[in-house]
């Protein structure tokens, strides 16, 4: 199954079990989808063509909001897929946003920082009619980051022959962004798991993880880990994954990788799939999607998967980790705390009044643990499935405010 058919028929199964199915038709496609084509000019002066995207999947509960991806992979269904996933997300984490996703078709490592430039520049030009900031509000996603949100904001408001920081999030704290947003999405799905570990009485300096991934959220993660006790023990890039079973130390990872450009094997080295496979107390996909599927889902080990990554898990992995046993905190619950502070960047950019990290990161974790609190106590109450809990939260929000406005 695809991306975008996974999360249809897992829309479905809790549309179902909330009686209302009969929304399905109406939330298994984006109300609005535009495929845009789009020149720019090479630093050589030849003018290249480049196909973009932007999905609006439901508005009900407000603006539009997702992230512009830039990857060889993006294509129609995995951007519709990821603006369902953000509907559901916003909602699960109670802000008043609706879902979207962008991207363009490029290899940005093919890019000079000047190309970057133009091309993102160009794409937020054709997409300009139908975003804004009571309409769709874009964000940083896979291989973009805080540049290019600022030349986005800039390209925008110059259109529009005024400054209008809050049509984009995701922007350096000097261009009017939010302390705490480069932390935010890591170190929400760390406050998910302070809050297991409080729930169940456990001592963090006893537990392990192990985070696929050493990005813009899993390095974060890593992070708060350590800070809370946690002994991380793996890690992992595209090049490979590095083990040691005392625990990682966060600050040589970082220094290696600004060095090196990719992981280090500080410890030893191991392959992502290895990863994956770890006895662990915590798995953190938080890389790529799909990784955890029919293949492997018997062999992974760890008690919870918890889910930074955008669709790690594959929904026939889902039938085989719901039979084992394994808890899995969703996507759409573990990742939200990108969003979360996304929301507070556009509230500050809205009423001029900026907050300090301590402030954000302070109301972030109220957030991402209260809604946690809420999945956990639909999911124990009923004996439901993690992402069939997480889901039905999201969907039954979606619903009501669909209703709400007739």
């Amino acid at each position: 199954m695809t991306e975008l058919e996974d999360a249809r028929e897992n829309l479905k199964d809790a549309l179902e079990k909330i009686g209302e199915e009969d929304f399905f038709e109406r939330l298994k496609n984006p109300q609005r989808f535009v495929e845009v084509n789009f020149p720019v000019e090479m630093d050589d002066g030849e003018k290249k063509m480049f196909k973009g995207f932007r999905s609006q999947h439901n508005t009900s509960r407000g603006p539009g909001k997702g992230g512009i991806r830039f990857s060889e992979d993006v294509n129609e269904d995995e951007v519709k897929a990821l603006s369902l996933w953000m509907s559901l997300k916003c909602a699960i984490a109670d802000i008043p946003y609706g879902g979207a996703k962008g991207g363009v078709v490029v290899d940005p490592s093919d890019l000079s920082e000047s190309e970057e430039e133009r091309l993102s520049r160009n794409y937020i030009d054709s997409i300009a009619e139908i975003i804004g900031e009571n309409r769709d509000v874009p964000a940083p996603d896979m291989n973009t980051g805080g540049k290019h949100m600022s030349w986005m904001m800039d390209e925008y408001s110059e259109d529009n022959r005024e400054l209008i920081p809050g049509v984009i999030t995701g922007k350096p704290v000097e261009a009017f962004g939010s302390k705490g947003r480069a932390d935010a999405t890591g170190f929400g799905a760390v406050y998910v798991i302070e809050q297991i570990i409080e729930d169940e009485g456990l001592e963090a300096e006893d537990l392990t993880a192990a985070v696929q991934g050493f990005g813009n959220a899993a390095a974060p993660a890593v992070k708060r880990l350590e800070e809370i006790g946690v002994d991380v023990v793996a890690v992992s890039d595209a090049s490979g994954a590095t083990y040691d079973s005392e625990g990682l130390s966060y600050s040589e990872l970082v220094d290696c990788k600004s060095r090196r450009g990719e992981i280090c094997n500080t410890g030893e080295e191991i392959s992502n799939e290895e990863l994956l496979e770890l006895e662990v107390d915590f798995l953190i996909p938080a890389a790529i999607g799909g990784v955890i599927n029919e293949d492997n889902a018997e062999n992974i080990s760890a008690d919870y998967v918890v889910e930074i990554a955008n669709g790690p898990t594959t929904r026939e992995a889902d039938e085989i980790l719901e039979e084992r046993d394994v808890t899995v905190i969703p996507d759409v619950l573990a990742n939200s705390g990108g969003v979360t502070v996304s929301y507070y960047e556009w509230v500050q950019n809205r009423s001029g009044e900026y907050w300090d990290e301590e402030k954000v990161l302070e109301k972030l974790k109220e957030n991402s643990q209260g809604a946690y609190r809420e999945f956990r106590d639909l999911r124990d109450s009923e004996g439901l499935y993690g992402r069939d809990a997480a889901y039905m939260i999201g969907a039954e929000k979606i619903v009501k405010a669909m209703k709400a406005r007739g």
